[in-house]
């Protein structure tokens, strides 16, 4: 495992059991012949996921293993796994199988050529055809009006876990539970360009999603509050320079 990866790829997991090696798979595929490093954040599974972790680690050199002690969401193992990161891009996708891995090349590519004329770069993935069932489908559609009406969220698909970003632009955001339903506002917040990059979405072919549509919506509203509170309470930009 090299110490300076081109790219760290973060896949937070909680009981993905059957889901584990295909998805690594296919991350090794797209990114093939390539510098990275796999980082899965098992938050603490009940299930054989982290013993199907153990087995790809014990195969894949490039793959490390995080677990937390206890439960502790999709945005803390998202933190946890980039804060170990050893690479200056991030990578992130859902560890449910519903993100193509091969979309991470195109918002890669959408991502470097945004670097050449801004520091801070955000390429974030828009679902098409989406493959969830219609209350799944529905309730993210009212989301998705609800954060453009408050917050001026004009990214088509917030929620979307596919992303490539530097990993200097998270560490400036603000964090909180739930926060990757709102990194492309947030990082807008911080001056970075932000890109919508059509992926696709694959139907989960594997266990069942950890969310429903209820307690998504009654944890959404408290979270575009504090979101609204952070946007008011925004750094005015400052333009500086050091002294040679």
């Amino acid at each position: 495992m090299t110490d300076h990866p081109e790219i760290s790829v973060v896949v937070p997991v909680m009981n993905e059991a059957g889901n584990i090696q295909p998805l690594i798979h296919a991350i090794d595929a797209a990114f093939a012949k390539r510098s990275i490093e796999i980082i899965y954040v098992n938050d603490a599974s009940t299930d054989s996921t982290l013993d199907e972790l153990k087995a790809e680690k014990a195969k894949c050199k490039h793959l490390r293993v995080i677990t937390h002690s206890k439960r502790s969401g999709q945005s803390a193992a998202l933190r946890t796994g980039i804060f170990a990161a050893r690479a200056d891009r991030i990578a992130t996708l859902d560890g449910d199988g519903q993100n193509p891995p091969a979309d991470l090349v195109d918002l890669e590519q959408a991502w470097k050529s945004a670097k050449q004329q801004h520091m801070l770069v955000m390429a974030a993935g828009v679902r098409q055809k989406r493959q969830d069932n219609l209350g799944k489908r529905m309730a993210s559609r009212w989301a998705k009006r609800l954060r453009a009406w408050l917050l001026g969220d004009s990214h088509p698909d917030s929620g979307c876990g596919i992303k490539v970003f530097d990993r200097a632009l998270f560490l400036r955001m603000p964090y909180f539970n739930h926060i990757h339903r709102f990194m492309p506002i947030l990082a807008k917040r911080e001056g970075a360009e932000v890109l919508a990059v059509s992926v696709g979405h694959a139907a989960r072919q594997v266990g069942s999603s950890k969310y429903g549509n209820l307690d998504r919506l009654l944890v959404g509203i408290a979270d575009i509050r504090g979101v609204m509170w952070l946007m008011r309470r925004s750094p005015k930009r400052l333009e500086t320079q050091e002294l040679e």
